[in-house]
């Protein structure tokens, strides 16, 4: 099959710029265009949140009073048409008051509003005369589609093939079996339900490794990861039963956002051609965190979500008190851990600050000002702030896991295996000693680093080649 014959459709709870909570919205909205470059006819499909703009978008109704009978209640819905912006590829909005009007993507019971949602992709896609040979379904979601692709009969969804992506595995949608009415489903309509169905709940991310064609995550070690105890989330002896389907795709950068070159939030645009202009960025950080202005002490910094995940304990005392560097962590999560860093910060002043806050535009400030990059995680399936540190010259310090270890190697960043905070010293200690001892080395890794390719086109090379095997 030629590229051009391939129609995919891409659903999701959350599609940038429309809806964004997390990395799920960037991948979802930055993929499509580079498939389409590949000459795939792709179009995303995505709940109409209260806070999406109408006008800003140029959305237009193109169906209303749509009915969707679950066996719950006949709901209707109204379908909206706009583009991915910069781009002609159509995105179909699903409205529903019920479920979707609230300006908030995740609120209540997520996953009875999803399972919802999941229906209304079949019956849409009905209305639109769409046939996609492949629905390309993302996290928990949007899983029952696989399970609703299967049963249907319905000539625009039957016979589709589905592929399935992990984001997250911590994040499966466990809900009672009642909630499947919402989709038209109960425990008995297929094998994978009732044997779910067996421990009292339904666990969708389950459903949707059952029930795809084809399973991928968003980097090659996570997915061997997840096949194991100590990362599979429950689900490893699930995953490891259907581990000749699954796959891993690292997830790429848009490259047009992140360029230090031609970013407009920052203090000094510079490249690898004039990299000395990247120390104006640093001097005004310095100066905006009251921190002293020196360009001889190495700067480290983080910009994540405060979570469990994200190996914020290693953050200890004494790697504060002991090496000779200043510390700017931005971001907001967990309050144990926001009261941490602030108590933290208080008993260090003039080494550590933290902006507990959210701060787009902050955060590329601290990308281009800093020296290192703080990526201590438990897990972490992909990760983009390794990739975009490296675009901006900052070297990743970062836990040998998932995404991590196949994004960063010595040429680049430095990189620790055991979850301690000891190995996690060591790293910084090795990055900020080769800062003041190696200054010349600390370039050149700078320079590889930042021509390290992360484009889209890579990965959606991969891709492509996962939906031709799905159509084979």
């Amino acid at each position: 099959m030629k590229n051009k014959e391939i129609k995919v459709l891409m659903t999701s709870a959350e599609i940038s710029p429309f809806a964004k909570v997390g990395g799920l919205s960037d991948v979802v909205g930055s993929l499509p265009p580079a498939m389409q470059n590949l000459g795939v006819d792709v179009r995303l499909m995505m709940p109409k949140y209260g806070s999406i703009d109408d006008r800003k978008y140029k959305l237009e109704r193109i169906y209303k009073n749509i009915k969707v009978p679950s066996a719950a209640i006949v709901e209707k819905i109204d379908i909206y048409l706009g583009q991915l912006p910069g781009t002609n590829i159509p995105v179909y909005f699903i409205d529903n008051k019920k479920y979707f009007s609230k300006k908030e993507v995740y609120w209540g019971n997520d996953a009875e509003r999803f399972s919802f949602f999941c229906l209304s992709v079949i019956y849409a896609l009905s209305e639109l005369e769409f046939k996609p040979d492949i629905i390309h379904t993302h996290d928990f979601h949007t899983a029952l589609i696989s399970n609703l692709v299967k049963l249907s009969t319905y000539a625009y969804s039957k016979g589709a093939k589905t592929l399935y992506t992990i984001h997250n595995l911590n994040y499966q949608g466990k809900i009672e079996p009642k909630i499947l009415k919402n989709a038209n489903l109960s425990s008995n309509s297929m094998e994978s339900l009732s044997q779910d169905a067996k421990d009292g709940d339904i666990n969708l991310m389950v459903q949707g490794i059952f029930n795809c064609d084809l399973l991928n995550t968003v980097s090659p070690t996570y997915a061997t990861e997840i096949t194991k105890k100590e990362q599979g989330g429950g689900l490893h002896k699930v995953i490891k039963l259907h581990k000749e389907k699954l796959s891993g795709i690292l997830n790429g950068l848009d490259l047009e956002a992140f360029n230090p070159a031609t970013d407009e939030k920052i203090i000094q645009k510079y490249s690898v051609s004039n990299l000395e202009n990247k120390v104006k960025n640093k001097l005004a950080l310095q100066k905006e965190m009251n921190l002293e202005v020196n360009k001889d002490i190495p700067l480290v910094a983080m910009v994540s979500r405060l979570a469990w995940q994200k190996g914020l304990e290693l953050i200890e005392d004494n790697l504060i008190k002991n090496l000779d560097m200043q510390v700017v962590i931005l971001g907001t999560g967990e309050k144990r851990y926001e009261d941490y860093l602030q108590k933290l910060a208080k008993k260090y002043p003039e080494k550590l600050v933290a902006k507990i806050m959210f701060s787009s535009d902050m955060a590329q400030r601290i990308y281009a000002g800093s020296d290192f990059f703080l990526m201590p995680s438990r897990f972490e399936p992909c990760g983009l702030g390794q990739m975009i540190s490296m675009r901006y010259g900052s070297l990743p310090i970062v836990r040998a896991t998932g995404g991590l270890k196949d994004t960063v190697d010595d040429s680049v960043g430095f990189s620790f295996k055991k979850f301690s905070a000891k190995a996690f010293y060591l790293a910084v200690k090795k990055a900020v000693d080769l800062y003041y001892e190696n200054p010349a080395k600390f370039k050149k890794m700078q320079i590889t680093a930042m021509k390290k390719d992360f484009s889209w086109d890579n990965s959606a090379k991969k891709y492509l080649k996962l939906y031709k095997n799905l159509l084979k």
